[in-house]
């Protein structure tokens, strides 16, 4: 994260080389009528140096602009956009180490030219108000981009789960009694667990649990399922054993400017599903299942009873696992929730490995296509009105695409009807590891997006008219129109 005395710098730095640019003087002649040494002036431009009252005055005299101009964080039209940037609460909390970005790098591609990026600055200005991009959302994207960087698989946090298990007396193998685990967070970390008090709590009645540092408590809400506990009791481990700060107070992310927060959630959370199932016993459970030449949801199941965790704790787990272990690294995660009759389908939750695929979040209010199974499950769910989690499978081929995926789909009724779902792309990789594919009873659907953007003719399945697709196909047949016409003139 970038201090406020290097931004102060670094847009002192940014005025200067943009000013004496403008002015078309080189180091040389800076130097010569300010008195300051041309490795000086560089290092102000490179925002690595800030000079005393006296010097600056010189470069506002020989620059043509006053003291007050040089020292506030004002600027002229056109590079008031990139000193918002710069000085933004965005830019202060975002870690751009993370990303192998140093602010110097940073600055310089911002100084080199400012008024090209000034304008594409603007831009994303404006495209982010217009949609209503939240600063939450911004973060959430980051974080997913991290993800996708590691391939998800983070080695440092995998080893010091293992090597907490060997200092708490854990074997590495799974599952964990809830005693235990509360156990080690009094004995430990001297932290009790509370499960009465957020049920006397309206507005806090439906947060699965809230931690009060002062009193070293976790609440939890009556009423979770021994795995959703499992989870919250071993993420708090996390946050103790790796000593994160600062980190959320709620399980749920609400309102936090710090992307700290967020990215220190994450690491609790993989913390505590890398507790719960062991990276080396998973593999070898998911390879031998993934070797059945047959389509079997009883197996898929059989994993959740095993490892007492839920769907979305596996199938998270497994976008850990695959990549790293079975070189299966093309995959998304998607977490789907509708109403009762489907007529709201959202999606709350999507990650992407390897590159940008298909199915996405789309914030336009488009219909996801309901022949996906992360769907078709939900209709199938309210009409088997079971308690227990239910799985599916799927081979989704993309309309006019070569992309085809295996998709693992769980559902489970709760408040809403929620879905969650693993998607592998069909590559020689996953041909060879994945012997169901060959299953012709495993059902195979041509998938699109969303209903606006699909050309399937006749879809049975479909929620709203081919609006976009037809726009874009008016645009495709006026432009064959125009070129045909250039042609004949």
């Amino acid at each position: 994260m970038i201090s406020e005395h290097d931004l102060i710098k670094m847009v002192f730095g940014f005025k200067i080389k943009y000013l004496r640019q403008q002015k078309r003087l080189s180091y040389k002649q800076l130097s010569e009528s300010t008195g300051l040494s041309t490795s000086y002036l560089h290092d102000i431009e490179k925002g690595r140096k800030y000079p005393k009252v006296d010097k600056i005055t010189a470069l506002g005299d020989s620059l043509g602009v006053s003291y007050d101009f040089l020292v506030s964080m004002q600027a002229s039209k056109k590079l008031q956009p990139i000193v918002d940037l710069f000085t933004s609460d965005f830019m202060k909390q975002f870690p751009l180490d993370l990303f192998g970005i140093s602010p110097e790098k940073l600055f310089e591609l911002f100084s080199t030219a400012p008024d090209k990026l000034n304008a594409f600055i603007r831009t994303i200005f404006k495209v982010t108000r217009s949609y209503q991009f939240q600063q939450e959302s911004i973060y959430e994207a980051a974080l997913r981009s991290y993800q996708d960087m590691f391939d998800n698989y983070f080695p440092e946090l995998e080893k010091a789960v293992k090597t907490f298990k060997d200092q708490a007396g854990l074997p590495r193998r799974g599952p964990y009694r809830t005693s235990q685990l509360q156990q080690i967070l009094r004995d430990q970390f001297g932290i009790t667990t509370d499960r009465q008090r957020l049920a006397t709590e309206p507005q806090l009645q439906k947060r699965r649990s809230v931690f009060v540092p002062s009193q070293r408590t976790l609440y939890l809400n009556e009423g979770l399922k021994p795995a959703q506990e499992h989870f919250l009791l071993g993420r708090e481990i996390g946050f103790q054993y790796l000593q994160l700060s600062p980190r959320p107070l709620l399980t749920r992310m609400v309102d936090s400017k710090e992307f700290d927060v967020w990215l220190n959630n994450f690491k609790a959370s993989y913390f505590s599903v890398a507790l719960l199932m062991d990276e080396d016993h998973l593999c070898q459970d998911f390879s031998t299942f993934l070797k059945n030449p047959e389509w079997d949801p009883t197996s898929l199941l059989a994993l959740l009873d095993q490892y007492q965790v839920t769907p979305e704790m596996l199938l998270q787990r497994l976008t850990n696992i695959l990549p790293h272990h079975l070189q299966l690294s093309d995959l998304f995660f998607i977490r789907l929730s509708s109403n009762a009759d489907l007529e709201n389908i959202r999606m709350t939750k999507d990650l992407h490995l390897s590159q940008l695929h298909s199915p996405y979040a789309n914030e336009s209010n488009e219909h996801y296509c309901r022949r996906w199974v992360s769907a078709t499950i939900l209709a199938d769910l309210g009409s088997i009105r079971s308690d227990r989690p239910i799985a599916q499978a799927q081979i989704s081929q993309y309309h006019n695409s070569d992309k085809s995926y295996v998709c693992l789909s769980f559902a489970n009724s709760t408040n809403l009807s929620v879905s969650v779902t693993l998607g592998i792309l069909i590559n020689d990789d996953a041909r060879r590891l994945i012997r169901f594919i060959a299953d012709p009873q495993l059902r195979r659907k041509t998938v699109h997006t969303t209903c606006e953007r699909c050309s399937i003719p006749d879809c049975q399945e479909r929620a709203s008219p081919p609006s976009i697709w037809q726009k874009n196909e008016e645009k495709r047949q006026e432009k064959l129109a125009l070129d045909n016409f250039m042609r004949k003139h």
